[in-house]
This record gives C-alpha cells, structure tokens and sequence, in this order.
C-alpha cells in the first residue's frame, strides 16, 4: 500500500509539471472527459498506458466531473512471462485489471500476411472497440503521448504524402457512440521514462509473439524509431523543435495550403484564389 501511495504522490508532486499538469492541460482543453462518462482505459503493458491509468484514478479522486472508470487489458495470446508482467505491475500499482482473452496472435500467425503488423493491430483495434460497447463504456483511453503525436506527424509526410496528425480525440467510424481519447496528448515521453525510473518500474515495451525477444528492450528498427532519431538530432540543435512541430498542427494556415481535405472532399487553394467577378478567367484557365 505504502508503494502505490508513493507511484501516486510522484505524480502529483515531484512530477506535477512535466506529468501531472501537462496531462490535465489535455484533458481540459481538449475536452476528453465530461460528466456521465464511462471510460474504459486501455493496458497494453507499457510505461505509457499505466501511467495514464494512474493518471486517469487520480482525476476521477480529485476531479469535480464525475465519471466511471474500467481498466482492461486484452490478451492477444501473451506468453507466460509478459502476462504475469502485466498482472504484477497492476497489483504494484493498485490498478483494478480486467483481462480478457482473443485469439489474434494465433490469428494472425496462420495467415499469409504480408503486413502482420497492420492486420494484429487492426483485429486489435476491434475487440477492444467492441468490448467498451459491451460493458456499457462510451470512451476509450489509450497512452499515446506527445512524442506519438509529432512521430506520427513526421511519418505521414515522409511516407504517407499528407499533413496529419494524431487527435486528441475522435469519433469511432465504426462503432456508434463510442470516442477515443489520448489524456496523455501532451506530456513527453521523456517525463514518462523518469517516472518510471524513479519508482523502480520496469514494463514491457513489446509482447508481440513474432518479437518476443524485445519484450524488455526496444529493438529500433521501426520507421517511428526513426522519427525519434530525427527528432533527437534536430533538436541539438534547436530545442523547440519537437515543441514547434506540435504547435505547427494547431496552427495551419489554410492561406498558405495548396490542396486540402475536409470530410474527405478535396479543396485546392484555387477555388478561392480568382475574383468571383472576373469569372472569365477561371474559365480560360480551365479551358487551358
């Protein structure tokens, strides 16, 4: 008891600036959580989403808005040693888990895919979707945090040729009623690392069956390690630049955009760009 008490207090206290006020900055500003809200916040085993999970416990304890809160992990198929992981760290955190169990890892093992990764991620994407609509949550918590959110920036313009970002939130296209949130939005993985030492934890960074490997240790070999690498040396630098980046996608200047899309209709800069009252020169240039 006396260990949790001591988790919890590091997050109010030594670590209320960089974790703590960052996270409720979101929370507020981005309006994740309103009244009524039945939340379930997702556990995958990392640093990232149990310290949202203590995050979201303090809220609810010490927040005016009232809302109920589930902590679920779903197993794909864990080995032996990364679910007891999992199940440790939740009783040393004082975190209530509930674990349900699929067959994805085996799924995903029997099939001829090319991109395992996309379809494991996509299959998983589903069963905790489905899960929330069972239990009655209409929010979905997950641990992406502020280095997730300029990574991904990052990634969508070198190989996806778009400016996107990760939201803060969004509607499920799939599953009526329900909305995602990202609590940790703005705090840096960096914080999160220091937490983590601090009180002595040590998570999984990966249990996928096919790396089992890297269950303890980060391999580097992803396309967002990658981003990280840029980042960090960029930042030598310029130390705003992570900052820069985030802001950027609260900033766009649609003056400035050739070509955009909302609601999935494309716009160009030229629909805008000649006098409604020279109209004969759209046309000449459209005949052109």
């Amino acid at each position: 008891m006396d260990k949790i008490k001591e988790i919890e207090r590091s997050i109010i206290k030594p670590y209320r600036k960089a974790i703590w006020r960052p996270f409720c900055k979101a929370v507020t500003e981005y309006e994740l959580i309103q009244d009524g809200d039945s939340i379930m916040v997702c556990i995958s085993g990392g640093k990232d989403s149990f310290l949202l999970a203590k995050c979201m416990q303090e809220i609810q304890r010490h927040g005016k808005v009232k809302f109920d809160l589930h902590f679920v992990c779903m197993d794909p198929g864990y080995n032996e040693f990364n679910r007891s992981m999992i199940e440790d760290n939740a009783k040393t955190l004082g975190i209530p888990l509930e674990i349900f169990e699929t067959d994805i890892f085996d799924s995903v093992a029997g099939g001829a895919f090319k991109q395992p990764c996309y379809f494991c991620a996509k299959m998983r994407r589903g069963y905790l979707y489905k899960h929330a609509q069972t239990i009655g949550c209409n929010k979905i918590a997950l641990g992406h945090h502020f280095d997730d959110v300029i990574e991904t920036t990052l990634l969508s313009m070198f190989y996806g040729s778009e400016i996107k970002t990760m939201m803060p939130k969004l509607h499920s296209d799939h599953y009526a009623g329900l909305e995602v949130i990202r609590p940790l939005f703005k705090v840096r993985e960096e914080a999160i690392i220091k937490w983590r030492e601090a009180n002595e934890l040590t998570f999984i960074n990966c249990a996928c069956r096919f790396t089992e490997g890297c269950s303890l240790i980060d391999d580097g070999s992803s396309k967002r390690k990658e981003m990280k690498t840029l980042i960090k040396r960029m930042s030598a630098r310029n130390p705003k630049v992570a900052e820069n980046i985030f802001i950027a996608m609260h900033n766009v200047n649609l003056d400035c955009v050739i070509d955009y899309k909302k609601d999935g209709v494309k716009h160009s800069f030229l629909e805008d760009y000649y006098d409604p009252e020279n109209y004969e020169v759209t046309e000449e240039i459209e005949r052109f």
